[in-house]
This record gives C-alpha cells, sequence and structure tokens, in this order.
C-alpha cells in the first residue's frame, strides 16, 4: 500500500510520522452535518476544528493574494466538522477518511466537489508553509457531476413577466417611484442580459446618454465592459430618469433605495417570483436522470437574453 508522509503540526518540527493508508476510524464514527440554506447567514461562525486557525490563515491569506472567495468559508464547513467530529488532528487524517468524508456529504456532485476542491486547497497551503509535505487529495477522484439545464425565457414569457411587474407599480406618492425602480432593475436584466448585481451598482454617471450604453465598473472576475442599448431601453431610462428629477430625488445611485442607499436584491427577487406567480410560470426544480433542469431565477433572464439574442440573430440570417 502507498504511504503518506506528514511533518508534525508544528512549522518548527523536524520529524516525521508515516501512516499506511488504513482508515484512522470506522465509518460508522464520523457523523457528518452538512450544510443547507442558512449557511449563508452563518458563514462568518468561528471554525471549530483542531485546524480552525490554520483555516482562518488560509482565508486570509487567500484574501491578501486578491481572491474574492465570497463562499470559501462555507466550503470549508464542512471540512472543519469532519474533523471537530471525528476527533482527528491534522497529523491523523489519512486518504482513506476522505472517501467516508465524502460519502457523509449528502449534496449533489458539484457541491461535493466544491468541497473537496477548497479542502484540497487548504492542504496545498500547508504544504507551502511547512506544517505538510504531501496532499492527500491531490489525486482524490472527483464526482461525476450532472449535466445542468438552465430555464431559458422564451421572448413571450419575458414579455409576461415584466408586464406583471409593472401592473404591480403603486400608484400612491410614497411608493410609485420605488416601485418603478425595481421594474427598472429587472427590466435591465432582460433587455440587456446583465447580472443580478450590475444594476443595482450603477450610478449616475454610469449611463452615458449621448451614446446610450451603460457602463458596468468592476464586475465578474474584476473586469469592465460598456454595453450598447437598444432604443426601448435608451427611452425608458431616459422617462425613468425624468420621473426622477421630477420629484428630486437626489442620490449618486442610477437604481436607489427607498430612503437614498444602493437598491437590494431582495426587492428584486421579491418582485420577480411575484411576477411568475401572477403569470404562473413559478416551477421547481427538477432532476431527471442525472440532468437538472433549474428553476427560473433573475439569474435566468441573462441566460435568456443570449439565447434569444443569438436565435434572432439566426432567423434574420
Amino acid at each position: 500500500m502507498p504511504r503518506i508522509c506528514w511533518k508534525q503540526a508544528l512549522p518548527s518540527s523536524r520529524s516525521k510520522r508515516c501512516w499506511d493508508m488504513t482508515a484512522s476510524r470506522p465509518p460508522s464514527a464520523i457523523s457528518m452535518s452538512t450544510p443547507n440554506s442558512c449557511e449563508r447567514d452563518c458563514s462568518m461562525k468561528p471554525f471549530k476544528s483542531s485546524v480552525a486557525e490554520q483555516l482562518d490563515a488560509y482565508i486570509d491569506y487567500r484574501s491578501n493574494l486578491g481572491f474574492t472567495d465570497k463562499h470559501l468559508r462555507s466550503m470549508l464547513r464542512p471540512f472543519d466538522r469532519f474533523i471537530e467530529q471525528a476527533g482527528l488532528n491534522i497529523q491523523d487524517l489519512n486518504p482513506l477518511d476522505f472517501m467516508y468524508f465524502k460519502r457523509s456529504l449528502t449534496l449533489e456532485p458539484r457541491s461535493i466537489n466544491a468541497v473537496i476542491i477548497a479542502a484540497r486547497g487548504f492542504f496545498d497551503y500547508l504544504i507551502r508553509i511547512q506544517i505538510l509535505e504531501d496532499n492527500p487529495l491531490k489525486d482524490f477522484p472527483l464526482q461525476r457531476e450532472n449535466a445542468f439545464v438552465p430555464f431559458i425565457f422564451s421572448p413571450s414569457r419575458t414579455k409576461r413577466m415584466l408586464s406583471a411587474i409593472y401592473r404591480k407599480i403603486r400608484h400612491h406618492p410614497e411608493h410609485f417611484f420605488n416601485d418603478l425602480t425595481v421594474y427598472t432593475a429587472v427590466f435591465l436584466l432582460a433587455q440587456c442580459g446583465m447580472r443580478l448585481s450590475e444594476p443595482l451598482r450603477l450610478q449616475h454617471h454610469h449611463y452615458r446618454k449621448d451614446d446610450g450604453t451603460l457602463y458596468i465598473q468592476k464586475t465578474k472576475f474584476r473586469k469592465d465592459r460598456l454595453i450598447a442599448l437598444s432604443i426601448t431601453v435608451i427611452q425608458h431610462l431616459n422617462n425613468y430618469l425624468a420621473v426622477k428629477e421630477a420629484l428630486q430625488h437626489e442620490s449618486q445611485w442610477l437604481l436607489p433605495a427607498p430612503k437614498g442607499g444602493q437598491l437590494h436584491k431582495n426587492r428584486l427577487y421579491a418582485a420577480f417570483h411575484q411576477a411568475l406567480d401572477d403569470i404562473c410560470l413559478n416551477r421547481s426544480r427538477r432532476m431527471i436522470g442525472n440532468t437538472v433542469f433549474g428553476s427560473p431565477t433573475p439569474h435566468s433572464l441573462r441566460h435568456s437574453f443570449a439565447v434569444n439574442t443569438l436565435n434572432h440573430i439566426r432567423s434574420r440570417g
């Protein structure tokens, strides 16, 4: 059997310890609770295992390198619970233990792979700071991921969804502009293929009225891009800004929140899913065989914009 060599947990230690690839504990001794939807709310809770200090140092190390790993802590938390509940030290870990760890994760293959990859990166960090010599997850097999088919809105469904949100705009002076702002944000998602966070971060100078463009600053992968707007979008934005000016609603944000701050994405989620309920289009995520069919989400509008634009270009020849 191959053998894995580790250094002691303290970097200053010169001695080494080796183990055969025999599980340090039987699988029945490993109790593993898996993350759920509340993980986002408790993502800042401290790690509790014997490697908690090293896990925090690894996250800080990645942050100092410029990586924006929003979900890294959540991906490392199952590994932390595994170490804590199994009562293991970093020296005690054996490659076979990770087989039991992987089996204990009641997640989809894609999420299991993300957890394993996060733990693999953590072990690479331990090697870099000379705590370990070998990475037990270097050649660890990943799960075969399910195929994913996103929900695509047809042009007619997109219009129905936008119309449903538009009909919900309240004409009372206290609510009219705020409801119109939410509608405009969803309108930009559908008509420009923007990501959910992008219209929320737009400031006044990002809309270039003279050349009909929107400047998206520091988007995904920290890149900037310029979006050429259609006549329909330009007319809507001009009308929206005229209303904003008439109401003397001053804010640095192009689409401000009710009190002038940055609009929160939860307002878009609420309006979007209420519209789907109104047009009987809200459906659950489905899995058939090894293929996952996604439910409609605001990000589906981005996929739909790309598909419908290509279909339109192809239809014109």
